[in-house]
């Protein structure tokens, strides 16, 4: 299926030498794609992966042969028999709102009459999005095969990869036995089979192919008369497709007949030994279709017949195990590979997406670049110890378990944790420190021993009581924490945020090309600066500083700038070796504590030799020193909005630094602080989080951030795209919302209202403890003016917000330069 769409999405763009190679028979090849449900529910928490669904929909939808249609705009209806699901319900509403969905909310009796088969008695009401449906994915690659083959594509079936061929470092074809098929460019889609496709390189493609139950029944009295199955069709149904959360189940109607499937069973890996082989694939003949286990489905069978009564005047007809891909996160994975040009896989992706992934990755083969972020997708998210082995099986079983739980979007993974730790953790874990994970990161959110503090805040600076769910993953602590930064000293970890090393004779025409800013400074300089794709879309914000003539450390995003800095320092190199420059990625050997806070230099500039004053040391200025006898870097910079330093040493001298540290703190009454009063601190300021408030679907000025683009700057990637949308002024910008009532939290994805319409979305958001009321970012029309009144849906409710002037805190950066 993703196959398919990339090839018609190619061809479409003019790329007509294309060439699809599947090991088993076109259309019906064997793979999930024979056997796949074809559900297409669009309502997601992630946008990106909403509109690929959309995309989906509206392109099949356009596929029809003699009045067969390749998707069935059935609606989608999602059901709640408890009342936390009810909740949830409301919630997503608010994502299907803010990617521009269609979608309401119904009572038990709505939702009865668009499925007469549910028993309403236990259904507390439901949600109804009448765009999602059902696609005919045997179908659909009929016909986008036929479509491309038109436009002179080639597909070829009973055709397995048994190799890739390169040179160079560069792809150069695909094996099949003795046939070898010359090609530049290699996108692996083979699904499940990625793994084994990537080995051919040597390149680990983190997925499972895991065991998913798939049931269809017998005929149904109340479906009389509707037309009879079909293989994968959409077009033999009228019911919505129906899901049943609660009980990890779903439902879709062939004819007369239901189908369900059900993630209500263990995790069943599949290696591939497991799968049969077979000699000729059929409907119910395929490598992907395993035996069933009746076993597994006893209970949900049960479950089944209390919602559609009807159920239990009918037997299962026909069952099996299909196997589809998970990923440690759950996402698809998209991407080149780190070691050979060319070769891209786009792998994990369901029906659901598979139209909407094709279009971005052909976007990304023939312009460099997608019109949707892909940043969620791409390969490069994933850091070393998420590719191994035991982590791919462990976390992508349990995304298997907890596909349809009700998740919170801070909750932390149980399992595997204490994965990477910084040097001063064991410190952190003393002082009662609540964890949660990112990268692999133990990261402090906030201390239990600061609880005490609370006794003594301000009563203005007293957090208010929160909702049950906003408060979840948080503390009023994180009060304490930031008035301590706002009023005196505060040590944060920031060991986990990713950090890189930019070396040799070509290092600085690499970052200039590479950046917004001008980085041809003086050695200390650090320089806030952005990188841009070729349309003029953020790919990152990055500090740069410059450390000598040649060498210059980054703080970064992830591995995705470590693996687009690493891809241009290759090409380079590679184009004048003269100019080559080597990318280190320095975090796991180098640790990092902020101390931040009016106090900041009272407490840092005993230890250190390095004159700390504002003419020693100025802001936005790096110096190489010692800090109690330690090796350190200081870079006076600050993404809380108080004077201070980034402390960088290696990760053998960080348990020393930070006693040296607190030890000097003491005296001051120093505070250890964590993430949660990080990310209050930073919004007040009005501090972007690049992935959350903006990426490449913006530019600098939407987002705020023109300053960071150094004038007449000449010859940096996206320059031109700059200029040209710069030319007109934005219709959106990234804006800064007060909520009125002073207490309602929002955490981020709600829709905005603006006079009564859908005008944009929440980004991030979080109580500013300076402020005193929650504060959030917004993506709304350009047009509206400050203290312009808007409206936030939270959970079905209208919460009135102000669009704000920013930053809320020290507009003047007295603070930070005091």
């Amino acid at each position: 299926m993703v196959g398919a769409n990339l090839a018609d999405e190619l061809t479409e763009r003019g790329w007509t030498r294309v060439t699809v190679l599947d090991q088993g028979p076109i259309p019906l090849t064997g793979g999930s794609t024979s056997h796949a449900p074809g559900l297409v529910f669009q309502t997601n928490p992630s946008k990106t992966m909403t509109e690929f669904a959309a995309y989906t929909g509206r392109k099949l939808a356009s596929l029809a042969r003699d009045g067969a249609r390749a998707f069935n705009a059935v609606g989608g209806l999602e059901v709640a028999t408890t009342p936390e699901r009810l909740t949830e319900l409301k919630r997503r509403h608010g994502f299907a709102t803010a990617w521009g969905l269609e979608a309401r909310l119904v009572d038990a009796a709505e939702a009865k009459s668009l499925h007469p088969l549910i028993d309403e008695k236990l259904v507390l009401g439901g949600l109804h999005v009448p765009s999602d449906g059902l696609a005919s994915s045997v179908l659909a690659v009929e016909l986008l095969r036929e479509r491309a083959e038109s436009r002179g594509a080639t597909f070829l079936g009973g055709t397995p990869v048994t190799g890739i061929e390169r040179a160079g470092g560069k792809v150069t074809g695909v094996r099949s036995a003795d046939t070898v098929f010359p090609a530049d460019i290699v996108v692996s889609a083979a699904g499940f089979w990625g793994p084994a496709v990537g080995d051919l390189i040597g390149m680990t493609v983190p997925l499972i192919p895991l065991a998913h139950q798939y049931v269809t029944t017998t005929p149904l009295a109340e479906l009389a008369g509707h037309p009879d199955q079909v293989l994968g069709s959409g077009n033999n149904a009228s019911l919505p497709i129906l899901r049943h959360q609660d009980q990890d189940l779903y439902f879709r109607q062939h004819g007369e007949r239901l189908g369900i499937g059900s993630y209500a069973h263990r995790p069943i890996p599949v290696g591939y030994d497991e799968m049969p082989a077979v000699d000729r694939i059929t409907e119910h003949s395929m490598p992907s279709r395993l035996e069933f286990t009746a076993q597994d489905f006893d209970q949900p069978w049960k479950a089944c017949q209390q919602l559609l009564p009807s159920l239990h005047n009918a037997a299962i007809d026909d069952a099996f195990n299909g196997i589809f891909s998970f990923t440690p996160d759950g996402g698809s994975l998209v991407g080149e590979s780190r070691d050979l040009k060319g070769f891209f896989i786009a792998e994990a992706v369901w029906v659901t997406h598979s139209a909407g992934v094709a279009k971005a990755v052909a976007e990304l083969l023939v312009n460099g670049h997608a019109e949707t972020d892909l940043h969620e997708l791409d390969l490069a998210r994933f850091e070393e110890i998420q590719l191994q082995p035991d982590y791919v099986l462990e976390t992508s079983q349990q995304n298997f378990v907890e596909i349809y739980d009700i998740r919170h979007p801070l909750e932390p993974r149980q399992s595997p944790r204490r994965l990477r730790v910084s040097p001063f953790h064991q410190r952190q874990v003393e002082l009662g420190a609540f964890f949660l994970e990112t990268g692999g990161w133990e990261r402090p959110h906030w201390h239990e021993a600061n609880a005490s503090l609370l006794q003594h805040l301000p009563q203005d600076w007293q957090p208010p009581a929160r909702d049950a769910w906003s408060a979840k993953f948080d503390s009023p602590i994180a009060a304490a924490e930031a008035h301590a930064t706002r009023t005196n000293v505060a040590m944060y970890d920031m060991t986990a945020l990713k950090r890189l090393e930019v070396s040799g004779p070509g290092a600085l025409g690499l970052l200039q090309r590479l950046t917004t800013g001008q980085l041809d400074k003086s050695i200390g300089s650090v320089t806030y600066t952005l990188m841009l794709d070729e349309a003029a879309g953020i790919k990152s914000d990055l500090t740069v500083a410059r450390i000598t003539d040649t060498l210059f450390q980054i703080g970064a995003n992830g591995g995705l700038d470590l693996d687009y800095i690493t891809r241009q320092a290759a090409g380079q190199t590679e184009a004048t070796p003269q100019q080559w420059v080597q990318v280190r990625d320095t975090t796991g050997g180098t640790c990092c504590i902020g101390v931040w806070g009016p106090h900041a230099r009272d407490l840092v500039q005993p230890l250190t030799p390095q004159d700390l004053s504002n003419e020693g040391l100025k802001y936005f200025r790096a110096a190489s020193t010692t800090v109690a006898g330690i090796p350190v870097r200081l870079m006076r910079l600050s993404y809380v909005g108080e004077l201070g330093w980034e402390i960088y040493t290696s990760a053998e001298n960080g348990l020393r630094l930070w006693d040296a540290l607190w030890a000097a703190g003491k005296p001051l009454g120093v505070t250890a602080a964590g993430r949660s009063a990080f990310n209050s601190l930073r919004l007040e300021k009005g501090y972007r989080s690049w992935g959350t408030d903006m990426d490449t679907e913006h530019d600098p000025v939407q987002a705020g951030l023109g300053f960071a683009v150094r004038p007449n700057k000449e010859g940096f990637i996206g320059k031109e795209a700059l200029e040209l949308r710069s030319a007109q002024p934005p219709t959106t910008r990234l804006r800064c919302l007060t909520i009125d009532d002073g207490t309602s939290m929002v955490l981020g994805k709600e829709p905005v209202f603006a006079n009564g319409q859908r005008a944009g979305y929440i980004t991030s958001a979080a109580f500013g403890h300076t402020v005193r009321k929650p504060v959030a970012y917004a993506w709304l029309p350009a047009a509206l003016a400050e203290n312009a009144k808007v409206e936030i849906e939270y959970f079905g409710r209208l919460i009135t917000a102000t669009v704000a002037a920013e930053p809320l805190v020290d507009p003047e950066m007295k603070k930070i330069r005091a």
